[in-house]
């Protein structure tokens, strides 16, 4: 399967450069699976859509302010965006420009934070090692920024706006955006309904963004990422798939940790690891019997990952129907609802 397979044409203007105000107010399309039938509504609306028993699976992850802004020795400006924790100190990051981050580099961030390049990924993202005093993630939240998409070029007011309410564990360089449509009332309703609603955790990395490259799809690498899944997380799963409730998974990221844990029959197991999974057609959901998801960007493994669901074709005639329609898309755009 070609990567061009999964073009699709958006006119700029539909990229969504501020999140929907209220978080619920989106829109929300609807694609019923075994009808091919499309509906247009509002994201609160999905409260029709989901029942009592059925499992929603959240990813609890929190972004940090992972974008850093320093220089080297010789006054050249670097910018580092933190992707994963190997240790207390030291963290894989994507570094540009990469030829003034050789090995044994020196970077100052500022008054409190520095960084030395400590060695390089067999991907090509560096190994930093960061001296600071006191504990990094205050450290970090003095001199670091929310790192924000490329294609959003609207100042973001609120950095919460790019945190998921139900946000906890910070790890993540970019937000699980398909939660940042849900606001604690309408959870609480969904609770209130007898839907049950379960977290998992994936530190969204280079792994869900970075763009494919290659001309075939398989040939593509994904770089891994940190996941948990719970006992009880696990238990509450496994229990649902036993009795024939339905797990509808919210973001690609929660699709992706749930496939990686799941047996061939759709059972999963409690596990913390890292995850490099990569989903694309022909490929069955073991797990996952229905999405919440964002319109993603043309040729990227998420919409591979999304036409797992149904095939490649409904996906771009969905797509298709969605630019026609005006939708809003990427991060800060528009919901889909894959039952």
């Amino acid at each position: 399967m070609k990567t061009s397979d999964f073009w699709y044409d958006l006119p700029e203007e539909r990229i969504a450069q501020t999140p929907a105000e209220p978080r619920d107010s989106a829109r929300l399309l609807v694609y019923h699976r075994d009808t091919k039938e499309i509906e247009h509504r509002i994201f609160r609306d999905i409260t029709e859509y989901l029942h009592a028993g059925d499992v929603l699976v959240l990813n609890r992850t929190r972004v940090l302010p992972a974008r850093l802004f320093g220089q080297t020795k010789n006054g050249g400006k670097v910018e580092l965006l933190l992707l994963k924790r190997r240790d207390l100190d030291v963290w894989e990051c994507l570094v540009r420009p990469g030829k003034k981050c050789r090995m044994g580099a020196e970077i100052l961030i500022n008054s409190e934070l520095s960084a030395r390049i400590e060695g390089v990924t067999e991907t090509g993202e560096r190994i930093v090692k960061f001296v600071y005093g006191g504990a990094f993630e205050d450290v970090l939240s003095r001199a670091g920024v929310m790192p924000l998409p490329p294609y959003i070029h609207e100042k973001l007011e609120d950095p919460e706006r790019y945190q998921t309410v139900y946000s906890k564990e910070n790890g993540s360089a970019a937000a699980p955006t398909a939660g940042l449509h849900f606001t604690p009332e309408l959870l609480q309703k969904l609770r209130g309904m007898g839907v049950e609603i379960v977290e998992v955790l994936l530190h969204v990395g280079l792994g869900t963004f970075r763009p494919v490259k290659v001309d075939d799809v398989e040939n593509h690498v994904m770089h891994s990422e940190y996941y948990e899944v719970s006992e009880e997380a696990a238990e509450a799963i496994n229990r649902a798939k036993k009795e024939g409730r339905r797990v509808i998974c919210v973001g690609t990221t929660s699709v992706r940790t749930l496939e990686t844990v799941a047996g061939p029959d759709g059972t999963v197991r409690a596990e913390r690891g890292d995850t490099s999974i990569f989903l694309y057609p022909p490929y069955k959901m073991k797990c996952c019997d229905g999405l919440i998801t964002n319109f993603h960007l043309p040729e990227s493994t998420l919409l591979m990952l999304v036409s797992c669901l149904c095939s490649r074709e409904e996906i771009l005639e969905i797509y298709r129907v969605a630019v026609e329609n005006k939708y809003r898309f990427f991060s800060f755009g528009d919901a889909c609802l894959f039952l």
